[in-house]
């Protein structure tokens, strides 16, 4: 049950930054851009001291980290 609450709101994440970033990407791709986006986030709150206290901070704390990821893929692939 804790995995597919994971990937629902890895889901949500990673389409929530799509479109924030204007990005083109199917449901598969927003679900690993939110995991692999959220875990960036999350371990670059640790290093800076910010951890979130709720389920949204964490949404928050992952959008930006799928933001992030967005940022650096067409920076680097582009």
């Amino acid at each position: 049950m804790h995995t597919l609450v994971s990937l629902l709101i890895g889901a949500l994440v990673g389409w929530l930054a799509g479109k924030i970033m204007h990005s083109k990407g199917g449901l598969i791709r927003n679900i690993i851009l939110g995991l692999v986006g959220g875990a960036l986030g999350g371990w670059l709150g640790g290093l800076i001291g910010v951890e979130p206290t709720s389920w949204i901070s964490s949404i928050l704390i992952g959008i930006g980290g799928s933001c992030l990821l967005i940022w650096l893929m067409r920076k680097l692939f582009k």
